[in-house]
C-alpha cells in the first residue's frame, strides 16, 4: 500500500491549471545543494537528518544544479503573462520530496527566500515517489537519484538525472540544449551504429531519409516548449532551443532536420558535431540545462560549468 503524499500549497504563488500548463517536477536535491545533508542522512539516518533540517529551518539552502533553470522558467512565465495576462499555457513548478513535512520546512523557506514560484511542495515518505508524477500532469521530472529517473521514464514521463555541480547562473532568456539520438529522437540509429559501425549507420540514415526518426524520451517536453516558443516572434522569444548532436551534418543531418520539420518543432540553432567534444559549443551557448544520454558528454559539459542532465 503506497504511503499518502502530503501536499503543501504555496499560497504566495498563483496556482496554475495542470491541464494546460507545462508541469515540471524537481526533487529537493536537484534544485538545492543538499549534498552535506544527504551525506548526514546516509551516515546518521533519518532522525538525525530531520533534527538537522529543523534546527536549520531558517537558514536558506545554497542553489543546486537545476536552480538557474527554474529561475529562467519563471522569467518565461513573466514574459508570457505580460503579453497576455489570461494565458494558461505557462510553466508550473512543483517540488517532489522524500522529506517529511516537518523536515521539509527548510525546503519551503529556502524557495521563499529566493523568490522561487513553486506552486506545490509534495512530501512523500514512500520509496517510489514517482508514482505521483502522472496524477500531477508532470511533463518533465528532474532528480538527483538515478532510480527515481528510471522509474519516471518507465512510467512514460520525460525525466533526467541531475548531477550536483557548481554552476554560473546564465542570464535570460531560457536556453535549453537537447542531444539528438536517445534524447529528442529514438535510439534506432545508435543501435545500428553499435552493430554495424559508422558506415552502417550512414547507409541506414540515407535509406531512411524520408521517414521521420522515432520519438525519444524528451520529445513531448520539447514539443510543449516549442508550442510556448511559437507565441513570440523569433527575435523577442524568451525561450531558445538548440540541438547539439554527435551526428555529422553532411551524412546524417538531413534526416534529423526533416524529422524536426515533420514534428513542427522549432529549433533555433542546430550543431552537428561529427563526434567532436560538445564542451566548446556549450560554453558559447551557456544553456540553463543540457540534456544528453552520453555520460562523457555530461562530464564535458560539467567541466565547463554547464548545468547538465543525463537521460539514461
Amino acid at each position: 500500500m503506497a504511503e499518502p503524499e502530503s501536499i503543501v500549497i504555496n499560497t504566495n504563488v498563483k496556482q496554475k491549471d495542470p491541464s494546460t500548463a507545462l508541469v515540471i517536477a524537481v526533487t529537493t536535491r536537484a534544485i538545492f545543494n543538499l549534498e552535506e545533508e544527504h551525506k548526514l542522512y546516509l551516515e546518521k539516518g533519518k532522525e538525525e537528518y530531520t533534527r538537522h533540517q529543523q534546527a536549520n529551518q531558517d537558514k536558506p539552502l545554497p542553489p543546486g544544479t537545476a536552480f538557474a533553470f527554474i529561475q529562467a522558467v519563471q522569467y518565461v512565465n513573466k514574459k508570457i503573462l505580460e503579453s497576455n495576462p489570461a494565458e494558461r499555457d505557462v510553466f508550473d513548478i512543483l517540488v517532489l520530496s522524500n522529506n517529511s513535512p516537518e523536515s521539509g520546512v527548510r525546503i519551503i523557506n529556502s524557495a521563499k527566500h529566493y523568490g522561487l514560484e513553486i506552486s506545490k511542495f509534495c512530501f512523500v515518505s514512500d520509496e517510489d515517489s514517482t508514482q505521483y508524477l502522472k496524477s500531477h500532469g508532470v511533463e518533465l521530472f528532474l532528480s538527483a537519484d538515478r532510480t527515481d529517473v528510471c522509474n519516471a521514464l518507465q512510467r512514460g514521463v520525460s525525466a533526467a538525472l541531475v548531477f550536483q555541480q557548481e554552476v554560473q547562473a546564465p542570464s535570460t532568456p531560457l536556453r535549453v540544449v537537447f542531444d539528438g539520438d536517445a534524447v529528442l529522437f529514438s535510439d534506432e540509429t545508435d543501435q545500428i551504429f553499435q552493430e554495424q559501425g559508422l558506415e552502417g549507420a550512414v547507409q541506414y540514415e540515407r535509406a531512411m531519409e524520408a521517414i521521420p526518426i522515432g520519438e525519444g524520451p524528451l520529445k513531448s517536453f520539447a514539443m510543449h516548449l516549442g508550442k510556448m516558443r511559437k507565441k513570440f516572434g523569433q527575435e523577442k522569444s524568451p525561450i531558445r532551443t538548440y540541438l547539439v548532436t554527435a551526428r555529422s551534418g553532411r551524412d546524417m543531418g538531413v534526416r534529423a532536420i526533416k524529422t524536426l520539420r515533420e514534428w513542427g518543432l522549432p529549433i533555433d540553432e542546430a550543431f552537428f558535431m561529427d563526434g567532436a567534444p560538445k564542451g566548446p559549443i556549450l560554453t558559447q551557448i551557456q544553456p540553463h540545462i543540457f540534456f544528453d544520454d552520453g555520460l562523457h558528454n555530461i562530464q564535458g559539459a560539467q567541466n565547463v560549468g554547464v548545468p547538465s542532465a543525463w537521460v539514461p
